[in-house]
Order: C-alpha cells, then sequence, then structure tokens
C-alpha cells in the first residue's frame, strides 16, 4: 500500500475528524512505530508502520453512518464533564464513533454518527453546503415581513445569516405560538434560535426534521438506524467535496 498522510489515516480508522486528528498529533498523543510523533503530515505505510493511539494499535474498520432521532436532554459531546446524557449511550455499537456535527441539549432530532473521519471533515467543513431543516415552535404570531426578513438574512451577534428557506406550519391565536420550518445551509453555533431572537421571537421547541432531505418522520425518538448506501452518497455530494 501506498503511504498516506498520518492525520488521513487516523480519520480514515474513525479515531476523530481529520483536524481532531492534527490536533492529537500535534499534542503528542500518536506513537508511530513506538516513537511519538508531533509533525502533522508525517506520511506512513498502513502495512508496514504500527500506529498507537491511548496505547492501542489503531487499525481501520469497516465504517458505519448511523442516524439517530435525537430526544432532548441529550448532549452530542463524546466526553461530558457534567456527567450528563449523552447520544453515544442510545447507539450501541462495537465501532468507535463520533457524532457528525452538533445539536444543542434542548434540541431534538436528525444527527449523523459514524466512525468515517474524512465524512465527517466533507459534511461538516464550512465550505460545503449541506441541508438542514429544523420545525421551530416560537412565541407569538409570525408577520409575513418576519418570515421575508428570516429568508434574506439576519444579523445574528457580528454576523448576517444566508438566505433560508422558511415557511409557516400553523399559528395558534389562542396558545399564542407560531410553527415554523425552516431550512438553512450553514451551521452557527444556536443558529436557528439567535435568529428567531433576532426578529423578537422566542424558540418553545425546536426539531431538526431533516439533513440533506434525509428524514427522522419514521424513527422514534431515541431511535436510530443506518443510513443507505445511496444516503451516505447523497451526503457526500451535497458536501461538494474539496481535493485536498
Amino acid at each position: 500500500m501506498e503511504e498516506i498522510r498520518l492525520q488521513k489515516y487516523l480519520a480514515e480508522a474513525g479515531i476523530a475528524s481529520r483536524r481532531k486528528s492534527e490536533e492529537l498529533i500535534l499534542e503528542g498523543k500518536i506513537k508511530v512505530n513506538n516513537k511519538v510523533v508531533k509533525e502533522v503530515g508525517t506520511k506512513i505505510n498502513p502495512d508496514k508502520d504500527k500506529v498507537e493511539y491511548e496505547g492501542k494499535i489503531v487499525k481501520k474498520e469497516e465504517h458505519i453512518y448511523i442516524l439517530l432521532n435525537k430526544p432532548i436532554g441529550y448532549v452530542t459531546t463524546a466526553k461530558d464533564q457534567f456527567g450528563r446524557d449523552q447520544v453515544l449511550d442510545l447507539v450501541k455499537v462495537k465501532q468507535r464513533i463520533v457524532p457528525v456535527g452538533r445539536l444543542d441539549m434542548y434540541t431534538s432530532g436528525a444527527l449523523i454518527l459514524t466512525n468515517d473521519g474524512d465524512f465527517v471533515y466533507k459534511v461538516t467543513h464550512p465550505k460545503h453546503e449541506i441541508e438542514k431543516t429544523y420545525t421551530v415552535t416560537i412565541k407569538g404570531i409570525i408577520k409575513k415581513e418576519q418570515v421575508e426578513q428570516l429568508k434574506n438574512g439576519v444579523k445574528i451577534e457580528n454576523y448576517k445569516t444566508k438566505p433560508a428557506k422558511v415557511k409557516i406550519l400553523k399559528t395558534d391565536e389562542e396558545k399564542n405560538q407560531s410553527r415554523l420550518e425552516i431550512t438553512i445551509h450553514e451551521g452557527k453555533n444556536r443558529q436557528i434560535r439567535k435568529m428567531c431572537e433576532a426578529i423578537g421571537y422566542q424558540v418553545l421547541a425546536l426539531h431538526r426534521s431533516k439533513i440533506a432531505g434525509i428524514g427522522v418522520k419514521d424513527l422514534p425518538i431515541g431511535k436510530w438506524r443506518y443510513l443507505k448506501e445511496e444516503e451516505v452518497k447523497k451526503l457526500e455530494n451535497m458536501a461538494r467535496i474539496l481535493t485536498i
């Protein structure tokens, strides 16, 4: 086998994303042939060289791709210092998997997990555009002009959001609530909540219904399934893969 970059090998083996693998190398957490390697870009021959992380030999394994309908109350971090429930507790597989992107603790819905670090890199890279669709319940009756604001982009902190697809699903005068469907291509921290706050509305409930058109409508909350091969390819194609 030809030589490949160490961070690429680590990503393909499911240790972490390529960017995170680079951090592990710089932190001196990776050994090659019993020696600590701290240089990003180091090349190895997977057939000859022994790579270790946390005292264990790193080997490539079959890649898996999972769609989870995340419940409220679970965090998407692999390790949580506060001992909160983690999404990894809901998906029991032998492979070491990580979430592809994040959903905050109080947001439910579609979340992808995988052991393919290159896939994580492609799908979450800021230059790539993956559609994410949310069902949002807000306090108050939204007006058409405010929907147009969301569609055209609103300022959150020091950033103006890109154009979004927005439609009103339901308004309830008695409860003083509106339900919207919002589709965005970005992944800023708590973006949907901040977008709604920017036009004066508090988010009461937030659910991510689809990623790249792949939905969780038929997947009960807290349950998961493997992605189909065509779904994985669809995600990779939508990511506008860059040649690195």
